[in-house]
């Protein structure tokens, strides 16, 4: 099974200092956490595309490009794209790019995105949420399938492609792209239909709850012709470790605890109590906080709850000292990843 780490390039206020680390500074942190998941031997490293000034990433293709040269085996995948407001042409683009960087490491993870900013920014429409996806998808997939000669007939919001090359080529082929879902049924079902890998984001309740989901994929996926050992499912969870788990919860618990109170104000969430964040790091719950051993004990029960095939840990949900975030990395590469396979097989 597949073991990795997932970021959002965070620029929140320290909660205990007040200080703001910089957009530049920030993005530097972000190679330096892929370059050191590469050589405590983790899978991938997923880059979260955001446009507001509390998240620095932007352009996760360019941050990953920087981390290529300077890598040899992590896969590099955005985590995720935001394929609605952008243009599936380009999306192709950058990350054949990011392939060729990479000698052939390059992944699309595609969702409709849970921030809504990219759309008034490249002028589209909120009421267009669901159409843009669908087609923008159909588009990029048209291209993956054959970049030397594009035809789309075009849609409501994209102009048709009479048969163009999209340059350059993908290392890759064709180039991986997973669809990221955050419990949609229906994005759920289109991943399995296409035969798409399918990653699915669980920040709350209990992992065990996302269990029919997996299973209404792969059921989609049988339907639709495709050969069940195609059908991957990985899931996203936050979460962090340290060599102990006093540690552990020190670290992360005030800077998860203001940037889920933040979103909570933006979305009108109940207030997350510590009362919450136990709840939340529960044996059950969603939440994968503590030492190498907890961790690997909460990875695996995914596993066995939902047949996962990676799995991706977000380490990094609100500021927290960059020398411990690179330290959870390194436990996660050392010492939870080998107690997962060494059960997991």
């Amino acid at each position: 099974m597949e073991i990795g780490v997932s970021a959002f390039a965070e620029t929140t206020p320290d909660p205990g200092t007040g200080e703001l680390v910089s957009h530049a500074e920030r993005l530097r942190q972000v190679v330096e956490e892929i370059v050191l998941a590469d050589q405590v031997g983790l899978d991938v490293y997923g880059l979260g595309e955001h446009h507001r000034p509390d998240y620095a990433a932007s352009a996760p293709a360019v941050v990953l490009a920087a981390a290529a040269s300077r890598t040899s085996r992590i896969r590099l995948s955005s985590a995720v794209t935001v394929l609605s407001s952008d243009d599936p042409v380009r999306v192709f683009q950058q990350f054949a790019t990011l392939d060729g960087l990479s000698e052939g490491r390059a992944e699309i993870m595609a969702g409709r995105g849970s921030f809504i900013e990219s759309f008034p920014l490249f002028g589209h429409d909120l009421e267009d949420y669901d159409d843009l996806y669908a087609e923008k998808l159909d588009l990029l997939l048209a291209i993956r399938q054959d970049p030397d000669h594009v035809v789309w007939a075009g849609g409501k919001h994209r102009a048709a492609i009479p048969g163009l090359g999209v340059f350059p080529r993908p290392v890759q082929t064709p180039l991986p792209v997973w669809i990221a879902v955050g419990g949609n049924p229906q994005s759920v079902v289109r991943a399995g239909t296409l035969g798409l890998p399918l990653a699915i984001a669980i920040i709350g309740g209990m992992p065990e709850q996302f269990a029919p989901l997996a299973e209404l994929y792969r059921e989609a996926g049988r339907r639709a012709g495709h050969d069940p050992a195609t059908l991957r499912v990985a899931t996203h969870s936050h979460g962090f470790v340290a060599p102990t788990t006093q540690r552990a919860t020190d670290v992360h618990f005030r800077p998860y605890q203001a940037v889920m109170n933040g979103l909570g104000r933006e979305r009108g969430w109940n207030h997350f109590s510590r009362t919450s964040y136990e709840a939340a790091r529960s044996r059950r719950g969603a939440l994968l906080v503590g030492n190498p051993e907890e961790v690997a004990e909460k990875i695996v029960a995914q596993h066995e709850q939902l047949g996962i095939d990676r799995f991706m840990l977000h380490v990094s949900a609100g500021t927290m000292p960059h020398a411990d975030v690179l330290k959870a990395i390194e436990l996660l590469g050392t010492e939870v990843a080998p107690l997962v396979r060494e059960h997991v097989g």
